[in-house]
């Protein structure tokens, strides 16, 4: 009995979509596939496929045990490469979630470039600014942007992202420059990321701490389409620097109150599940993005 072979043929099944379609992808007999799978529900003691004369779906346990092969045969992949090439070539595949914005502006490039020095390492990469479960989700790592308070997974810092207060020049010349933070209380809207604090806290010059609440005009889960919005002068916005530096860079907004609001500043961290080994391929990625985003990253504006 080939264990091995067991999670190569239960993978070709998922992947393929059906028995058949697995059996022709080994050049094999369709029985022989079956009879395989069921040796292999019999020896695990769990159900891995409801299977139907249409279509076949993964089991809680068949989810699970998927993406365990899928780790294992990647490991294997990676050690023999190892062995097999004297540079030590990383092979194998490396699922990634990341915040939906960041990644869709930033991570392509980053992944581009380390494809070039690793060419046999596939990404799955996931974008969505929900907070991933990453071991019931079997992913390898995660990008996050915030301050981190759980204790069962591990971290790498990756850079810093500024939060910044901006309007375009038109929405300014419409509502006026505020001078203090009171003056956002007379006339002025905010576009608000979902999650976003209700007030915006800001510090006069003596340090005095204050909370401003600006009626919302639009409030949004994306902040490409709340940059687009505040662009084209609908209203202030507070938004990481890694979204607006261009539009900064082409005054096509403002940062505004300064003196009294200080950039809140977030870490962007990689991370990964300490109870899971991890590869050299996903260390090599921690590593790249490290130094590839540093610690004041290309798009900071101060």
């Amino acid at each position: 009995m080939n264990q091995f072979e067991d999670m190569q043929t239960f993978v070709r099944i998922v992947e393929a979509g059906s028995i058949t379609k697995a059996a022709e992808q080994q050049n094999t007999v369709k029985s022989a596939v079956s009879r395989r799978l069921t040796e292999l529900e019999k020896r695990l003691k769990v159900s891995l496929l409801t299977r139907t004369t249409r279509t076949q779906t993964l089991t809680e346990n068949g989810l699970s045990y998927y993406q365990q092969c899928l780790r294992i045969i990647d490991d294997v992949a990676e050690v023999e490469s190892s062995i097999r090439d004297d540079n030590c070539a990383l092979a194998g595949n490396i699922k990634l979630a990341a915040p939906l914005s960041f990644g869709l502006e930033h991570l392509g490039a980053a992944l581009q470039q380390f494809n070039e020095i690793h060419p046999d390492i596939r990404f799955d990469v996931d974008f969505n600014d929900r907070k991933i479960d990453l071991i019931e989700e079997g992913f390898d790592l995660a990008i996050r942007i915030s301050q981190l308070t759980d204790s069962s997974l591990m971290a790498r810092k990756l850079t810093n992202i500024h939060l910044l207060l901006c309007a375009s020049p038109e929405y300014l010349q419409n509502y006026g420059m505020p001078q203090t933070p009171n003056d956002l209380l007379t006339g002025h809207q905010r576009l608000k990321y979902l999650s976003e604090a209700e007030q915006w806290q800001f510090s006069s010059t003596k340090g005095d701490k204050s909370l401003i609440k600006v009626p919302t005009v639009m409030t949004s889960n994306n902040g490409n389409f709340l940059l687009q919005a505040a662009i084209k002068g609908q209203g202030l916005i507070m938004t990481p620097d890694f979204l607006c530096y261009k539009a900064i860079r082409l005054k096509q907004l403002v940062p505004v109150l300064t003196e009294y609001f200080t950039p809140l500043k977030i870490p962007a961290y990689a991370i990964y599940p300490q109870n899971r080994h991890l590869s050299q391929r996903v260390r090599s990625l921690i590593d790249f993005l490290s130094q590839y985003f540093d610690e004041k990253s290309y798009w900071c504006v101060n």
